[in-house]
């Protein structure tokens, strides 16, 4: 497995790289709501050349991936889903193992009339991006994988024993209404907690986030892909069993004050060939935390250097 680490950033560098507000996506974007395996799903999509698709997870939206699409889109088609029953998607009563949410990428692909990909996935993302990878590996050309494991592989049981994650088991009806008009309340607690600086996070990203999920049925849907990740867990081990690791390169990145090095180790239960890259003075929140280094690993990822 080869590693690299992204050096500590400049004084400089750090205050180009300091957390900006969510921002509106470009106007090369064409924003609109498309079906997709029996549900509604909000896309952004933009640009042309070689397809990449953007998965975000809990605590973000699409939203999260504005500064790399805006990049990205010179020379690539980038889409860019709010996952089933989070952001703008439709809200379903169910279908929030990442095995069918994968479905629901698939199906929004096929919609699209696009047939390969890289993918670019963080949190509940990766494992959405695992389901559909593992798959459709005919369709998946590279895969950039951030700072959160995958259910039932490598060291998840060890990992559901970690007091930090108490989160997994917070669902019910009677967790929702302590939560309900609390959400920015519940939301600090992960940008706080999960970062290696919290004011990287800024006022008008907490507000943004706990807006969207404080609308009708949000915070009920992100706590079911919480409660789906017992059968996500026999999922991801009948697909090992089945299709063995993936073969296409992956680049998976830890924050140094997070997964680290060490979230190569475990997507390596994965994949065959996962290369590591370690994003200085950040927590899990790397897009919020260090946007400039972790799109420089991206993209220096995708371009093959």
């Amino acid at each position: 497995m080869r590693r690299f680490l992204i050096a500590a950033l400049t004084t400089a560098a750090l205050a180009s790289a300091a957390a900006a507000a969510v921002k509106p996506f470009p106007p090369a974007f064409l924003i609109r709501d498309m079906a997709a395996n029996g549900t509604i799903i909000h896309v952004r999509v933009g640009g042309h050349g070689p397809a990449v698709v953007l998965l975000h997870g809990f605590g973000d939206t699409g939203d999260m991936w504005q500064p790399l699409a805006a990049k990205l889109v010179a020379d690539h088609l980038v889409i860019v889903p709010d996952l089933r029953g989070m952001g703008l998607s439709a809200h379903p009563d169910t279908g929030y193992t990442k095995k069918n949410q994968a479905a629901d990428i698939a199906g929004l692909l096929d919609a699209l009339h696009v047939t390969h990909i890289a993918l670019v996935t963080h949190d509940i993302g990766n494992m959405v991006g695992y389901a559909f990878a593992v798959q459709h590996p005919d369709m998946v050309s590279k895969w950039v994988v951030m700072d959160a494991p995958l259910p039932g592989l490598g060291h998840w049981d060890d990992l559901l024993k970690d007091p930090r994650v108490w989160h997994f088991n917070f669902y019910g009806p009677d967790e929702e209404r302590l939560v309900a008009g609390r959400e920015r309340i519940y939301l600090d607690r992960f940008y706080d907690e999960l970062s290696a600086d919290p004011k990287r996070i800024d006022e008008h990203t907490r507000a943004h986030y706990a807006g969207l999920y404080a609308r009708p049925h949000a915070m009920h849907d992100a706590f079911e892909q919480f409660k789906a990740f017992p059968q996500d867990a026999k999922d991801n081990r009948d697909f090992v069993g089945h299709a063995g690791k993936l073969q296409m390169p992956v680049l998976a990145i830890g924050g140094a004050k997070s997964f680290g090095a060490q979230f190569a180790t475990e997507i390596g239960f994965a994949a065959d060939h996962v290369q590591s890259a370690v994003i200085a003075d950040s927590g899990h929140w790397l897009m919020e935390e260090q946007p400039a280094a972790t799109m420089a690993a991206i993209e220096g990822f995708l371009a093959g250097k």
